[in-house]
């Protein structure tokens, strides 16, 4: 039999592989995956689900003539090796390196770039447009998952595809829900029926001889209708879709080959929308990542035989845990606390709470438009709802912070985890923006740690708050002061002087008051002198310590980890216009105007001269 993964450079090479070939395919390809994922780290558990419908896409479809969207992307390892990138798996995630999303940079086969959930059938319906409008023939397939269907987007993408009429396939690609095949049989039987191209022409016939019957040909046409319909709702699956437009094929088995190539070939030659539901498992073919796909949906490199992470050393408790057990703790105090998610209970921290209070715990679901909302609905009624939510989804949900939160200035809290950057998911997952889309916003309070102990005080002062909240904080291990800091009172919403210096002042905010602390540590050696503030707020700023501690120091520097248009430098910045502050010279550090790519944080911070080393080469700059 051909060792076709060892040749393979396109998706040609799949058109004339026989059925069994491609099932040796299949298992090949999970081997490569386990080996190159357990070193690099990435998506694992839902690539492994999705090889037979990948390669099932492939054989029939033909890419990049054929446009292929995937939903988030996440699972896009297959398509990607089937593309002519597999020698370049070794290089997943890292700078400069093979993305784990799908790139229009990085190929002619990614259509369109994802990273964030339900996006895919409003991309693929407005590529399907644009075919129609310059008379071309070709095929769209949007890929999406049980979880990316709880998006409300993806509904709205649905009903505009179903009035548009425009050829297009769906494929549900569902890898958790337990969704039966109905009837056995004659489920089987009615769904060949409706998506053979026979049955087109058998319904036409039949309509046409019941009306040509004298009298009661009409009336018999209708009734057959109305038994067709009715039979349908009893025994047809997806019932929602064929409602919303579509024609719905399904379920399908997601990992018998020769199956899923004849639905797909099908569904291509139907005239418009087309649902195809198929069933696969995630993780499957490794049994760590079956029994526990959550797990292995995101990870970082681990050992094959065992399952288990390699971890580098003894690390400190994260920034999500600290969140996590702080409001447990917390809501056993004040009843009002409630916690809300967007389908990230584990991510965010919030896996404990949702046991020990199932009952003001809430996964709303991939839809942070609605988790804002719902939130500011639980804010009215006299609750203290907690939004734990990643930057980068925040983002999604900005008209919901602003009219239905700031607005009617509602105690809602946003725990933003994963500010900054995050390293190898990169630009559709850093959380670089948060500061410039919060601080314009009136009404609300901006705030980021120094480290876990200062994230504790921080949520013990929000839920006291009695207007909305912003608490920013990164991914990954916490740091920790208490050997310098013995001041944690947030609630006189000061900023802290951690050094003072005459020569430079450098004004940080949350993560980068560690690098600040270092650089001014180095520093001193040299004979340069730095103040060193932690901000603890960007909005409001602590006006009177900054002012004073600048006043009569020449040389000021912000740092922060966001990008640096509108961010906490722009609001030192107008700050010290504000208060005819002119003679200084000021030099803001952040991230630049640009969308980050993926690597290694550590690497990002130093290529973009954010890390100790170059802060101090800024700051002897400066002063020279």
């Amino acid at each position: 039999m051909r060792d076709l993964l060892s040749s393979i450079k396109s998706p040609d090479i799949l058109k004339n592989a026989s059925d069994e070939e491609l099932v040796y395919l299949a298992e090949n390809i999970r081997k490569f995956l386990l080996n190159n994922v357990s070193k690099t780290g990435g998506h694992l558990a839902s690539n492994l689900g999705i090889v037979e419908l990948t390669l099932a896409i492939h054989s029939v479809f033909d890419s990049p003539y054929d446009h292929i969207i995937w939903d988030v992307g996440h699972q896009a390892y297959v398509h990607k090796i089937l593309t002519g990138r597999k020698h370049l798996f070794h290089t997943l995630r890292k700078h400069n390196g093979l993305s784990g999303f799908p790139k229009r940079s990085e190929s002619k086969h990614d259509c369109f770039e994802t990273g964030h959930s339900s996006t895919s059938i409003s991309a693929a319906l407005g590529i399907a447009k644009a075919r129609d409008l310059k008379g071309k023939k070709n095929s769209v397939i949007a890929v999406i998952g049980d979880g990316a269907l709880t998006g409300g987007m993806a509904f709205e993408a649905l009903n505009h595809a179903g009035h548009a009429n425009t050829d297009l396939i769906v494929i549900l690609n569902d890898n958790e829900m337990s969704i039966s095949q109905n009837v056995g049989g004659i489920s089987r039987y009615l769904n060949r029926l409706r998506t053979d191209p026979k049955y087109f022409k058998v319904k036409d016939d039949v309509e046409y001889i019941l009306n040509k019957i004298p009298a009661v040909g009409k009336a018999m046409y209708k009734t057959a209708e109305k038994a067709k319909d009715s039979l349908k709702y009893f025994l047809v699956p997806g019932i929602i879709f064929e409602e919303l437009g579509f024609t719905y094929i399904g379920p399908v088995n997601g990992h018998d080959i020769k199956e899923l190539k004849v639905v797909l070939q099908r569904a291509k030659n139907i005239k418009g929308p087309v649902f195809i539901h198929v069933i696969t498992k995630k993780g499957k073919g490794y049994k760590y990542a079956e029994k526990n796909p959550d797990k292995f949906h995101g990870i970082g490199p681990f050992d094959i035989e065992s399952g288990k992470l390699i971890k580098s050393g003894n690390k400190r408790e994260s920034y999500s845990s600290i969140f996590g057990k702080t409001l447990v703790n917390l809501a056993k105090e004040d009843l009002r606390i409630v916690a809300i998610t967007a389908a990230m209970p584990s991510g965010t921290g919030l896996n404990d709470f949702a046991s020990i209070y199932p009952d003001r715990f809430f996964d709303v679901g991939i839809a942070e438009q609605h988790a804002v909302t719902f939130s500011a609905g639980l804010a009215s009624n006299g609750l203290k709802p907690v939004f734990a939510v990643y930057s980068t989804f925040l983002q999604r949900a900005y008209d919901q912070v602003v009219h239905d939160v700031c607005l009617q200035n509602l105690p809602v809290v946003f725990c933003i985890d994963r500010s900054g950057l995050v390293g190898n998911d990169g630009e559709t997952h850093h959380g670089v923006f948060d500061i410039s889309y919060l601080t314009h916003i009136p009404n609300i309070t901006i705030m980021a740690p120094k480290d876990g102990t200062e994230l504790i005080e921080m949520l013990k002062y929000a839920v006291k708050l009695n207007s909305p909240v912003a608490i920013r904080y990164p991914r990954g291990e916490s740091d920790d002061f208490t050997f310098i800091s013995d001041n944690y009172c947030i609630e006189d919403r000061k900023a802290e002087v951690l050094l003072s210096g005459k020569d430079v002042c450098i004004i940080a905010f949350g993560k980068m008051v560690r690098t600040a602390y270092e650089a001014a540590k180095r520093l001193k050696s040299k004979n340069i002198h730095c103040t060193v503030i932690n901000a603890r707020f960007a909005k409001p700023l602590d006006e009177k310590t900054i002012l004073e501690e600048c006043s009569d120091i020449k040389n000021i520097i912000t740092l922060e980890d966001n990008v640096v248009k509108g961010g906490f430098g722009s609001e030192i910045l107008a700050l010290l216009c504000k208060s005819k502050k002119n003679d200084k010279n000021i030099k803001i550090l952040g991230l630049p105007d640009k969308f980050v790519e993926h690597g290694d944080t550590e690497e990002l911070m130093r290529y973009y001269n954010l890390d100790v080393y170059s802060v101090i080469e800024h700051i002897k700059e400066m002063i020279s």
